[in-house]
């Protein structure tokens, strides 16, 4: 169940760098109700990892969670902002998915 939860927690991480992206582009009051959206999901976000870490090693629970974030906000980015998405890139992102799949295997 904690796996779900960091999972989950992971996914709320893109959540936020989202809305921080999306704040950034905006002004006024669509640019606050972004930030809005920022501390909410980094609200969850943190909630939910701390739960997780009760009973998975932070350090794996932790490099998880980054991992999530980061595969997940650079494909938001490839294909919401039209960031590039060149063949190191996504080499790059296959490993660490890689990386993350393996910390799961490896964790009690």
């Amino acid at each position: 169940m904690n796996w779900i939860l960091l999972i989950i927690a992971g996914l709320f991480e893109v959540g936020f760098a989202t809305c921080l992206a999306k704040a950034r582009e905006t002004t006024g009051l669509n640019s606050s109700l972004w930030m809005a959206g920022f501390f909410v999901t980094l609200s969850c976000s943190m909630l939910l990892l701390y739960k997780a870490t009760q009973t998975l090693p932070i350090g794996t629970a932790y490099a998880v969670w980054t991992g999530i974030g980061a595969v997940g906000t650079a494909l938001v980015g490839i294909v919401f902002f039209r960031e590039p998405a060149d063949f190191w890139r996504i080499f790059f992102l296959v490993t660490l998915i890689s990386s993350i799949v393996g910390l799961k295997f490896v964790t009690n």
